[in-house]
C-alpha cells in the first residue's frame, strides 16, 4: 500500500504542476486580484476534489466494472488526454500558466463558485479519479473502499498544498520564471515526461475496473 500511496502522490504532483484549468485559474486570480482571492478560489477547488472522491467511493466506478467497454474507452481517452498535456508541456512555444491575464475583480462567493466549477469541469481531475486512481488499488489487499479513500486523500493533500503554495507565490513565481526561461523549460520537460509515461501505462494496462466495497 505504501508503494501505491507514493505512486499516486507522484502522479498528483506531476498533474498539479502541469498547467491545467485549476492552475491557470488560481494563478490568474492570484496575480490579478491578490493572494486572498486565490486562496478563496482554492477552497472551491478543494471542494471539487472531495466531490470526485465521494462519487468514486460511492460506486461511480461500479458502472465501469459492469460495462468493461466503457471503462476501456475511458482509459484510452484518459491516456490520450495525458499525452496531449505532455505534448503541450514540451512543445516549442508552449505558454505558461504564470503569464499574467486580465480578470475582473469578483466577490468571495463567486471566487469560491468559480473555483468549484473549474475543478468539476477539469478533465484532468475526472480522469485521475475515474481511470488513474483505480490503477493503484490492489484487489488482493481487500477493502477497496478504504484504499480509494486513502489514495484520494493523498491526491487531495498534494494538490491542495501545491495549489495553495502556487496561489500564495504566484506573483513572485511569475516574475522569477519570466527572468529565468531555462527553469520554466526544465519544469515543462520533466512534467511532460512524467505524464507521458503514465499515459503509456494507462493505454497498455489490461486491468478491469474495481467496485469500491
Amino acid at each position: 500500500m505504501t508503494g501505491a500511496l507514493i505512486g499516486i502522490a507522484l502522479v498528483s504532483l506531476g498533474m498539479v504542476l502541469t498547467p491545467g484549468p485549476n492552475m491557470i485559474y488560481l494563478v490568474s486570480r492570484s496575480i490579478s486580484q491578490g493572494r486572498r482571492a486565490g486562496l478563496i478560489s482554492l477552497t472551491g477547488v478543494f471542494l471539487g476534489f472531495n466531490v470526485y472522491l465521494t462519487a468514486t467511493c460511492l460506486g461511480l466506478t461500479a458502472v465501469f466494472a459492469y460495462v468493461p467497454a466503457a471503462y476501456t474507452a475511458l482509459k484510452l481517452a484518459g491516456a490520450a488526454y495525458l499525452l496531449w498535456l505532455a505534448w503541450n508541456a514540451v512543445k516549442p512555444g508552449g505558454t505558461s500558466a504564470f503569464q499574467p491575464r486580465e480578470l475582473d475583480v469578483e466577490r468571495p462567493r463567486k471566487l469560491f463558485g468559480m473555483g468549484l466549477l473549474t475543478c468539476l469541469l477539469n478533465p484532468k481531475i475526472a480522469i485521475l479519479y475515474l481511470s488513474l486512481l483505480p490503477q493503484f488499488i490492489d484487489p488482493a489487499m481487500g477493502h477497496v473502499l478504504l484504499q480509494s479513500l486513502a489514495l484520494g486523500s493523498v491526491q487531495i493533500v498534494v494538490a491542495t498544498t501545491v495549489n495553495g503554495l502556487i496561489a500564495i507565490s504566484a506573483g513572485s513565481l511569475a516574475a522569477f520564471l519570466a527572468a529565468r526561461p531555462l527553469w520554466l523549460r526544465i519544469q515543462r520537460y520533466v512534467m511532460g515526461t512524467v505524464l507521458g509515461g503514465f499515459a503509456i501505462h494507462m493505454a497498455t494496462d489490461r486491468s478491469k475496473a474495481l467496485v469500491a466495497a
